[in-house]
């Protein structure tokens, strides 16, 4: 289908976009006054001289008129912008570049981006230390970036609430491999040069983007009874990492009964050396692990695909949304597979013995799961554990049929899209009426310290 772009509107008197979206953490990252809805990435890497030479175009819709709007783009150095195929003015300040088309662009209207740059990408540090961004590795990459790194390596609208499609090709050295999300639509080799295009058709937030580029064993599978699989591994985790990766169609059929259809074309894993991320991460369609992973983890992120990536935080404040689903459904799939039953490791959490050390036992109570203290706590335990013990103390209030319910019908009532803690805890009560989830909302969920438990 071919896609009709209107021109840019003369005589109309918009005003700027606003430069970041209020989110409550992290307050400079996304962009109003516009909706992005794909990304078409260029990329060519050279590792040696770990230079990125890019061109992005970047296909939104104004949702106001606009005189000038903002992207987010840490670092690199910026060519040229056009907006509708015409020259733009552009500034940068900071992570934002400031685009002003050429004539403004009226409310509704869909309009064409692109952006060429080049550079080398910065490694990002987090408020909690962790490095995200461009990960330079022995041989290439890891792009990686939640909450903030993915405007290291593309200029975009980088917060959550904006979710595209994208289709993003790679060049690099013959010889390397460059993997990103989606399906590999094409793959060429000219000059020494290897071409690598990858496709994402369902909504995708940036932070869940990748590339990972360097040597891996490819392995493509399509299982019996599931989506089609693409693991990529580097040659020296292959074989401890091989266990573990062959049991990804038995999770994923595992999940898929719980939690409904599996939300995207294909599934897999990324698993790059050991100390090339200090974390695995939930990369849609394709969770990227530092090392042979175990199996927990593996479930963990798998479960992200309909928690996080289907369906995604509307702010960051959110994130027990994504993380204590994933956590509770690895006590689900240890109750299920002859480990201790969700109820034992909520009692030992509670008790306070689940940790050989008491202080990560006691980091469970240093604040609320969905109010997290700081940009620097936001993937803190209480958002792991304790948002956990507030699904289950869902569970226990509704009853196992009810709470699985729950489960199905959230994933499905905002699949591809965005919700918040309050949109969770409306759905929760309609589909439980009658059922008094007061306690819980103000003790587990919004309560400082350990709530009373009978």
């Amino acid at each position: 289908m071919a896609l009709t772009l209107t021109a840019c509107g003369a005589g109309v008197h918009g005003t700027p976009g606003g430069s970041g979206v209020r989110d409550p953490y992290f307050p400079k990252m996304g962009n109003s006054g516009y909706d992005v809805t794909h990304y078409d990435l260029t990329l060519a890497y050279d590792p040696a001289r770990r230079h990125l030479t890019g061109t992005a175009v970047i296909t939104a819709i104004a949702t106001k008129d606009l005189s000038a709007f903002d992207l987010d783009l840490k670092g690199m150095d910026v060519a040229g912008v056009t907006v509708g195929g015409r020259g733009a003015r552009w500034s940068r300040n900071g992570q934002e570049l400031t685009v002003r088309p050429p004539s403004d662009l009226r409310r509704g209207e869909t309009f064409r981006t692109m952006v060429r740059y080049g550079g080398t990408p910065e490694t990002i540090t987090d408020p909690d230390d962790s490095k995200e961004g461009w990960l330079p590795t022995a041989d290439g990459a890891l792009a990686l970036g939640e909450p903030t790194g993915s405007m290291a390596w593309f200029p975009g609208n980088h917060h959550p609430s904006d979710k595209a499609s994208y289709d993003i090709s790679v060049t690099v050295p013959e010889g390397l491999q460059a993997l990103s999300n989606g399906e590999l639509t094409r793959e060429t080799t000219e000059h020494h040069r290897s071409t690598y295009v990858w496709h994402t058709a369902q909504p995708m937030a940036s932070y869940v983007a990748m590339l990972a580029i360097g040597h891996y064993t490819v392995r493509r599978t399509r299982p019996a009874d599931g989506p089609p699989l693409y693991v990529a591994v580097e040659p020296a985790q292959d074989k401890a990492a091989a266990d573990v990766l062959g049991r990804i169609p038995e999770i994923v059929k595992w999940e898929t009964s719980l939690f409904g259809p599996y939300p995207f074309s294909s599934t897999g894993a990324v698993v790059a050396d050991q100390g090339d991320a200090g974390y695995a991460l939930e990369t849609q369609s394709r969770p990227v692990f530092p090392g042979a992973p175990g199996l927990q983890t593996v479930v963990h992120e798998l479960a992200h695909e309909w928690y996080g990536d289907s369906v995604t935080p509307k702010s960051w404040a959110d994130m027990w949304l994504n993380e204590g689903f994933a956590t509770y459904t690895e006590w689900l799939w240890q109750e299920d597979h002859g480990g201790d039953t969700a109820q034992d490791i909520f009692d030992s959490l509670y008790k306070g013995d689940y940790y050989d050390d008491p202080a990560a036992d006691k980091a469970i109570w240093a604040y609320p799961p969905a109010r997290p203290s700081g940009a620097a706590h936001i993937s803190d335990s209480p958002v792991y554990e304790r948002g956990a013990m507030v699904l289950h103390k869902i569970r226990q209030t509704v009853g196992d049929k009810a709470f699985f319910r729950i489960l199905r019908g959230w994933a499905a009532a905002h699949r591809y899209g965005n919700a918040n803690t309050a949109d969770f805890t409306a759905f929760v009560e309609k589909q439980a009426p009658g059922k008094d989830f007061a306690p819980i909302w103000r003790d587990w969920l919004y309560g400082e310290g350990k709530p009373g438990h009978e």
